[in-house]
């Protein structure tokens, strides 16, 4: 196992912009996080940290809010111990339930099961829940689709499970593929699931194209995303704050996109955009 860094972030004020620092955390490699009453807890692998990419957040160096942290060296973390003692089912809409094999069934007309480790994307995230409210209102029969940034890869199997044709997952993180492959397995579903970006994408075409990622690689990628959707396709983002949805319908509006639905929970906004 590789040794971590523990992270602890003091916020000051600490809603909303404990979950904004954990968005951006991840952006550059964090990826395990806790909740403290003044702060975060956050981890990230020790070969992957590199301080200048931290001091460049823009919650760092926002002057009206106040971040210190500290950190110190963790070896051999057991992450699938770690996540077992906090992970909970959780109930999308009451129609989607997302759970660890080790939960019973919840009765609910759809159903995930997921064993996330390190990657993201439980549903616990009001990023997650924010997809999976939208796709419950989409028709992905016989669609062909894309996960963008799929971490667990529950985005792609919902999509499996809402009758999607062909569906394609791409992460960065070697873990998150890991993970999507034994995800995939466990719900009896059939992903192409890769290591990449969106510079990976080729010549395929997609009918819809999911990507829940941070505000940034969404406005440096989805000139890519439209170039490869399907006239009429539609993308769906999440990822966002608030405050990201005018810079992020600007770039949607010079790629020809009409937004159609736009839904919010807590501080955090998926966009809903049609080709």
């Amino acid at each position: 196992m590789n040794n971590y860094l523990e992270f602890n972030f003091k916020i000051v004020p600490l809603q909303p912009w404990n979950e904004i620092l954990m968005a951006e955390l991840i952006g550059i490699g964090f990826d395990s996080f806790t909740e403290e009453h003044d702060g975060i807890l956050a981890y990230i692998q020790k070969e992957q940290f590199r301080e200048e990419d931290l001091k460049q957040l823009h919650l760092l160096q926002n002057p009206e809010i106040q971040v210190s942290y500290s950190y110190t060296e963790m070896p051999n973390i057991n992450w699938n111990e770690e996540w077992e003692k906090n992970f909970s089912p959780i109930n999308i809409e009451n129609q989607v339930s997302i759970r660890a094999e080790f939960h019973g069934n919840q009765g609910l007309p759809h159903e995930i099961i997921i064993q996330p480790k390190m990657s993201f994307g439980t549903g616990h995230h009001a990023t997650t829940y924010l997809m999976i409210q939208q796709m419950l209102d989409m028709d992905f029969r016989n669609k062909t689709v894309l996960d963008m940034g799929c971490g667990t890869s529950v985005l792609a199997i919902f999509a499996k499970q809402q009758g999607a044709a062909k569906t394609v997952a791409i992460d960065i993180d070697e873990w998150s593929v890991e993970n999507s492959i034994e995800n995939a397995a466990r719900n009896n579903v059939d992903l192409e699931i890769s290591q990449g970006t969106a510079e990976n994408l080729g010549e395929e075409n997609f009918d819809i194209i999911l990507a829940n990622i941070n505000r940034n690689i969404l406005i440096s990628d989805i000139p890519t995303y439209v170039s490869v959707l399907n006239s009429g396709g539609q993308l769906l983002l999440s990822g966002l704050c608030f405050f990201d949805v005018d810079d992020i319908l600007e770039v949607c509006t010079a790629q020809n996109l009409t937004l159609k639905k736009k839904i919010q929970r807590e501080e955090w906004v998926s966009l809903l955009l049609e080709k």
